[in-house]
């Protein structure tokens, strides 16, 4: 079975498998923590929704691929690809938590593109500075 899993083709499958459903779970957890709902949001055409979104999106991606590059197997990719999913989570709730003068969630849902452009930022930026942690 060692021979399998060192087959590029079968890691490759399986890291972008696993990543996916990581990736589905945590936007959902992302889902539940903020006041709006994504889905319904995007359908309305909300840009500053889709900047938020996005942003997480390419986060969570970045800290995957700083976890498959420095970790060997599935397992410890996961962990440490989790525990940098908590880490951009706890980034925006110190987000939220620095600007006490209006609510991340409410203008975002207002479409305010300037708070969804300067979320996207927050979390990608963030993901190289967790991502180059995990190491």
């Amino acid at each position: 079975m060692t021979g399998f899993w060192e087959n590029e083709l079968v890691r490759t499958a399986a890291n972008f498998s696993v990543v996916v459903l990581c990736l589905v779970l945590f936007l959902a957890i992302f889902e539940l923590v903020t006041r709006y709902k994504n889905m319904e949001e995007l359908k309305k055409g909300n840009l500053a929704v889709a900047m938020a979104t996005g942003g997480k999106i390419l986060g969570i991606a970045n800290i995957f691929r700083y976890s498959i590059g420095n970790h060997d197997s599935i397992l410890t990719m996961i962990g440490w690809g989790s525990i940098g999913f908590i880490l951009l989570l706890v980034a925006y709730f110190i987000f939220e938590f620095l600007t006490p003068s209006f609510k991340v969630d409410e203008e975002i849902r207002n479409d305010n593109r300037a708070v969804g452009l300067i979320s996207f930022v927050i979390s990608v930026g963030l993901s190289f500075i967790i991502g180059a942690s995990i190491r």
